[in-house]
């Protein structure tokens, strides 16, 4: 495409025409691009949600995955940067199951079958519109290679990760306790809460004349069967081993030590409720105690609750708490401000409470995850976020990956039907029939002539994404393109995604799935709250593209992106669209001297001291530029590499050439090169301006950096 310098620059009539030779190019795709390339350069694009649309967030990501790749592609490597999308379990069941109670149906009225219909359905829809925004903004990835978490290809490769596990004896099934969310109906790890802070009260309750305890969920005290002591704290060390009596319920129940008490939480002394806490759920475990649940999966109190079944957690708080005073049991009360976890999609306050449910054992699976950083074979930049992954990796749970939903990947686990009619010729084997069966297929009964009923749980979304650097790649593809060289995320999920991936690439494929993972800033706004379009403070970046263009959105985000936190200031925006009509207007300065920019014969030597101090300043910009991309400063390099084209080039040596004769040769080869220096950064205009040079036959994008 060939630009029209008798107008001003408009992105508007530009970039669309532009973005449609590059695919028309095919060399998003690294099997298609020209020339020898011998070294690879992968980036996984982290996968947006189905029910996804374009924030900031995604917006300031792709562009710097976007930079990398184009930055490598000019260097001469393969480059192939996968994108994708992530079926999102909980949040994609959510969004349908809105949508159908706008019309009075609920997803159990249409049964799993039809519902499952309905989400994909709803997929085909809205699924890739989060894509075809990224296409906008200029992201340069190979659309040929797009998968989606729940292609068969991939599917499979999720079960028979499942099923290895399994095989190893590292997945099993047990009754723990775990948190619960009442209005999705189903279970979460720790890592997909989120924490409000919220006042309530701390209640202190006399279960003995000797102790006494404080709770700020009184209601739970029903299922307790134990009290909690720290060993070392004097005050109680000498009841240990005694019992008490269990207010309103009527039970003994021991004392027992163990270390895990504050001391200086309310008296020192903590009630045990295994049904009901996770930390107190492990408690149980170390001293055998026995788990009561008194809350359901509705957040409303079961028959073990006695006279307050069938109340809402909240109303049994109320109606406990006064009977406690009645009794003379109720010490005091006093403000306390606590946080409380809720369901990172609904937003629901998390219950725990006990449930069957699959979990990964991830002690040595943890340990490869760690390893990974400590040997370097995986470096996480900023450096600092090293410490946020090595400190959970350190005290990891088993990782529950069961979910009680009926949108993903069904666990590939069987259940033996109770009925066993025996075959004939096995009356006497009834006992050899399996209870369960975890296979890829449906298995049959040998013996008898009962059938095999597939479990209701799904996988979570996170156990399916955690193979996302090989999942459903061909196998041309794996041994072309695995391992991958960067992976760039944001900071709220580098245990939810990052150590997941890590350990998954080592125990599934013996090798680390990428050498470099960048953490990227968190964008706020400009008084420094968190951006959210449920609070009011979220910016559509298709805003700023539509009004000033993507290159000067990109160019934004990346002037400002200097540190972990950035406070969006939309004057940046300006100052890249005016920039990009400096970019303009000095291009056709230079090419009105010439019909194309001149390619040298020779390597170029200054003839006036202003020729030399410009070619001295581009090859040190030049040198520091590709630098800082590859230390992942790239702020920094669009700061140098501006200051150079406005301050250096046009302020000062398109100046001096206007007094001199010749020199042409010099001024074209000084702009070709900030073109390609600007392209990762500015993709659009410099690939429309380079595009107007006769002697180019080249798309920018391939060229020579």
């Amino acid at each position: 495409m060939k630009a029209d310098f008798s107008k001003p620059y408009d992105p508007k009539e530009t970039e669309g025409k532009i973005y449609q030779t590059w695919l028309d190019s095919g060399y998003f795709n690294p099997d298609k691009l020209p020339g020898k390339r011998s070294k690879n350069y992968i980036v996984y694009m982290p996968l947006p949600n189905v029910t996804g649309t374009l924030h900031m967030g995604h917006a300031l990501n792709n562009t710097i995955q976007d930079i990398l790749i184009r930055y490598h592609r000019m260097k001469g490597f393969r480059t192939l940067w996968l994108p994708g999308t992530d079926h999102a379990g909980i949040a994609t069941q959510y969004v349908v199951e809105k949508d159908l109670r706008k019309q009075n149906i609920s997803r159990f009225e249409l049964g799993r079958e039809k519902f499952t219909e309905k989400v994909w359905e709803w997929k085909e829809k809205y699924g890739g519109i989060i894509l075809d925004q990224l296409k906008k903004f200029g992201v340069s990835a190979d659309w040929s290679r797009t998968r989606f978490t729940m292609d068969q290809s991939y599917a499979e490769d999720v079960f028979k990760t499942f099923i290895h596990y399994y095989e190893k004896g590292w997945v099993y099934r047990g009754l723990r306790t775990v948190n619960w969310c009442p209005k999705d109906g189903t279970s979460l790890s720790e890592l997909e809460l989120e924490y409000a802070d919220a006042e309530t009260k701390l209640w202190y309750i006399k279960y003995s004349p000797e102790i006494t305890v404080a709770t700020t969920r009184p209601e739970t005290m029903l299922g307790d069967t134990a009290i909690a002591v720290n060993p070392s704290d004097k005050r109680y060390k000498h009841l240990i081993g005694k019992t008490v009596t269990l207010p309103i319920q009527n039970r003994e129940i021991p004392i027992v030590g163990d270390i895990a008490i504050d001391l200086k939480f309310g008296t020192g002394a903590v009630k045990v409720t295994p049904a009901h806490d996770i930390l107190d759920f492990e408690i149980g475990q170390r001293h055998k105690l026995e788990t009561i649940q008194v809350i359901n999966e509705r957040a409303k109190m079961t028959a073990a609750a006695g006279k307050y079944e069938e109340l809402k957690t909240i109303e049994a708080r109320e109606k406990i708490v006064n009977d406690l005073k009645e009794m003379g049991l109720l010490v005091k009360e006093e403000k306390y401000q606590t946080r409380v976890a809720k369901c990172y999609r609904c937003g629901t306050i998390i219950e725990p409470i006990p449930s069957n449910q699959w979990f990964l054992k991830m002690d040595k699976l943890g340990a490869m995850a760690k390893q990974a950083i400590k040997s370097k074979k995986v470096r996480i930049r900023p450096k600092n976020f090293e410490k946020t992954y090595l400190n959970w990796l350190e005290n990891v749970r088993d990782w529950s990956v069961s979910r009680q939903i009926w949108w993903g990947h069904r666990l590939p686990v069987w259940f033996h039907e109770p009925k066993c009619i025996p075959k004939k010729g096995h009356e006497k084997d009834s006992a050899k029939c399996e209870e369960m069966v975890v296979s890829l297929i449906k298995p049959e009964c040998k013996y008898c002539e009962g059938k095999y009923v597939q479990s209701d749980d799904v996988l979570d979304t996170w156990f399916s994404s955690a193979i996302w650097p090989f999942g459903g790649l061909s196998k041309k593809d794996f041994e072309n393109y695995y391992p991958g060289n960067a992976l760039v995320t944001a900071r709220d999920i580098i245990n939810l995604w990052v150590a997941r991936m890590i350990f998954s690439g080592l125990e599934l494929k013996k090798k680390v799935p990428f050498t470099d993972v960048f953490i990227n800033g968190t964008i706020l706004t400009k008084d420094g709250r968190r951006m959210s379009k449920s609070l009011g403070t979220g910016i559509d970046p298709l805003n700023y593209i539509n009004l000033h263009g993507a290159d000067a959105t990109r160019f934004a985000l990346i002037w400002q992106a200097s540190g972990q936190d950035i406070r969006w200031d939309e004057a940046a925006v300006m100052a890249g669209r005016k920039f990009c009509n400096k970019i303009w207007n000095a291009s056709r300065f230079v090419l009105q001297k010439n019909t194309g920019i001149a390619k040298p014969s020779k390597a170029l030597v200054g003839k006036t001291s202003a020729d030399k101090k410009i070619l001295k300043k581009l090859a040190a910009v030049k040198k520091q530029t590709g630098k800082n991309i590859e230390n992942f400063e790239f702020s920094k390099a669009l700061h140098d590499i501006y200051d150079f084209f406005w301050h250096e080039f046009c302020d000062v040596y398109i100046e001096e050439t206007k007094k001199q004769e010749g020199g042409q040769e010099i001024l074209f080869y000084v702009l070709s090169e900030s073109l390609k220096m600007l392209h990762p950064f500015m993709p659009f205009i410099t690939e429309a301006i380079y595009g107007n040079a006769g002697e180019n036959k080249k798309l920018l994008m391939i060229e020579k950096w």
